[in-house]
């Protein structure tokens, strides 16, 4: 008798062993999973460039790089975008600060050239200032967008005939994408400028913007 229960117990025990492992798989099955990743940040599009895309005299949201960042929305272009613009800045003061354009940029829009053109300054020096910052954003495998500037006859048109040539030339050089004449008509046209004459305003700097956006679209696809 006593033996039949020691086997009866023993069963018993095997039993309750046998249930336990399922149950325990279960109650792992039901541990809660670990959370997705969050998706990547979009890819940042940075703005080298002088007062207009600082946007001085204009709210943050007024501004080029706002104005840029709600076209580049409308085309359906996912981007963030930083202006990195710094009045009066020359392609030399540019040059100077390319290195503080971050390492995670995708695009960096060079919109530069206006002061050069302001103080005259020889079209050969703009262009090799400009080429020196293209290659070394190139050489970081950023991707680049060369802003161009139209010079008016008014200073004389051998001087602006250099002037404006310079951009594409360099673009055709260096492989880059070229967004031409960004300011022309805009820049000189009053309802579109700010009262200082030099600086457009809310309306200005959105058509800067949307004239930029198409190519800084094509630059984020390639």
């Amino acid at each position: 008798m006593v033996k039949f229960q020691s086997r009866r117990l023993l069963l018993a025990g095997l039993a309750a062993l046998t249930a336990v492992g399922p149950a325990s798989a279960s109650v792992r099955r039901r541990a809660p999973a670990k959370p997705p990743p969050p998706p990547p940040k979009p890819p940042l599009v940075t703005v080298l460039g002088d007062s207009i895309t600082a946007g001085l005299g204009l709210p943050a949201d007024q501004a080029m790089p706002a104005r840029l960042q709600a076209a580049l929305d409308r085309l359906g272009a996912r981007a963030r975008v930083l202006g990195q613009g710094v009045f009066g800045d020359t392609s030399a003061n540019g040059l100077a600060r390319v290195d503080r354009v971050p390492a995670e940029t995708a695009v960096c829009v060079v919109a530069l050239g206006g002061n050069d053109l302001l103080r005259g300054l020889d079209p050969s020096l703009t262009k090799a200032n400009l080429r020196a910052i293209v290659q070394h954003l190139k050489s970081r495998n950023t991707r680049v967008v060369l802003a161009g500037v139209r010079a008016p006859g008014l200073l004389g048109v051998a001087y602006a005939r250099r002037f404006t040539a310079l951009y594409p030339d360099l673009a055709r050089e260096q492989g880059v994408l070229y967004a031409p004449d960004f300011l022309t008509g805009v820049i000189g046209v009053s309802r579109y400028m700010q009262r200082d004459g030099i600086h457009p305003n809310a309306e200005g700097a959105r058509i800067i913007a949307e004239r930029l956006a198409p190519v800084v679209a094509q630059a984020l696809r390639a």
